[in-house]
């Protein structure tokens, strides 16, 4: 395995819509192959804990916690193992404490007292956290050295990783089928990166260009259950994984993939679909106001310069979301995608109701918040309140798609 990083240039927000416990309930997802290279990942090096020996196996997500660091402090509370990769330099602290993480210049790190230029690698025992940046972290943490810096990477099992991401991408509060119904997403969205992660030392980014994720150590009962219950489960369409988007607000119903993303080929769970149970949420309608400037700023980015004298919506699907807008300045006219327009900008959603250009700024009005494809976070809670399990609400998201289990 090569010891270099390879970043991503991806936009922050794109892909926005982020344990071995076995499930207390028996699951009715239907077995069989799926056709997934997540599923035949190499093994985890050796932990040196003797205790981790004993838990269930698990798939490994690798997260990216931070890169080039030039120091950091990593709480252990308790016992936690400390080595290189190649495990030629090791040692052990017994009791809880503070961990120095220094970048030494020229490719060399230290942890603690240990020097290397290699990956050192910081393992906690079992029932043993590591905090960083105020998160809490079950899994190993990969401290890898990048010239005069480092990347932080912690290797967590993906039933953890689950419980790190849910709480940030839907509220724990919300009904335990709602949260079911997430979890089973998040599941598949994740084993579906890890299909198309080559030669890198790490699967997923923590925050929106991902999923977002502060760590599997802080643990809500409702969450755990919803994860722990759906074990596994993940969706699936022709015998494949499928990326399971998900948002925060349809406004009152979902569009097919292309509508955000013209270039990817449409599949039938990603066609849209109705939504009745959304507006009950703030984010149902909205409007807002943009400066002049800020829009002219967009527009100078794409190549056009010159005042803005008028924004149109230029086509929009049928449930009203636009799909491309006009500018036109002084200088001329461009037509660009709403969704990248939405992302530059910050309007909440490209279902735009009301469009006015004003002597200082630019009025909207719309629905919804997200790019709406896939599952509406608002419109599941909405189903869960009425009494729908988190299959129907899976089914009416993802229409064609079949449960399964891995």
């Amino acid at each position: 395995m090569k010891l270099s990083l390879r970043f991503s240039s991806l936009l922050l927000g794109v892909l926005l819509m982020c344990a071995c416990a076995t499930p207390s309930g028996r699951s009715a997802a239907s077995s069989g192959k799926i056709d997934s290279p997540a599923l035949n990942r190499t093994a985890e090096p050796q932990a040196q804990d003797p205790q981790a020996k004993r838990l269930p196996k698990d798939i490994t997500v690798r997260v990216l916690l931070a890169e080039k660091q030039k120091s950091a402090s990593v709480k252990h509370s308790g016992k936690v193992y400390i080595y290189t990769l190649d495990l030629e330099k090791k040692y052990k602290i017994s009791h809880a404490g503070t961990l120095s993480v220094k970048a030494l210049g020229k490719g060399k790190i230290q942890v603690g007292t240990l020097q290397s230029a290699k990956t050192i690698v910081l393992e906690p025992a079992r029932n043993t956290l590591l905090t960083w940046n105020k998160n809490d972290y079950s899994g190993k943490i990969f401290i890898i050295p990048a010239g005069n810096s480092f990347h932080l990477v912690e290797h967590a099992p993906l039933e953890t990783y689950l419980y790190g991401v849910l709480p940030y991408e839907m509220s724990y509060t919300w009904p335990l089928e709602a949260l079911k119904a997430q979890a089973v997403a998040a599941r598949t969205y994740t084993l579906k990166t890890l299909e198309s992660v080559k030669n890198q030392n790490f699967d997923v980014f923590s925050d929106v260009r991902s999923q977002m994720y502060k760590g599997g150590g802080k643990q809500y009962a409702s969450v755990k259950k919803a994860v722990d219950e759906t074990r596994g489960e993940v969706l699936t369409f022709q015998d494949k994984l499928f990326f399971t988007y998900y948002h925060a607000n349809c406004g009152g119903g979902t569009d097919d993939v292309r509508s955000w993303n013209p270039g990817v080929e449409s599949i039938k769970p990603l066609s849209g679909a109705s939504c009745k149970t959304d507006d009950h949420s703030k984010s149902y309608k909205w409007q807002m106001n943009l400066s002049r400037a800020k829009v002219e700023n967009y527009a100078k980015s794409v190549g056009l310069s010159g005042s803005l004298k008028s924004l149109k919506i230029a086509r929009k699907t049928d449930t009203g979301r636009a799909t491309n807008i006009t500018i036109r300045t002084t200088k001329g006219s461009k037509t660009v995608p709403c969704g990248k327009f939405r992302l530059a900008t910050g309007i909440r959603s490209c279902k735009i109701t009301k469009l006015s250009v004003r002597k200082k700024d630019v009025h909207f009005e719309g629905k919804g918040y997200g790019h709406g494809v896939g599952m509406c976070q608002d419109g599941a809670n909405g189903m869960a309140r009425d009494g729908k399990n988190y299959k129907k609400i899976l089914k009416n998201y993802y229409p064609g798609s079949d449960l399964r289990k891995i």
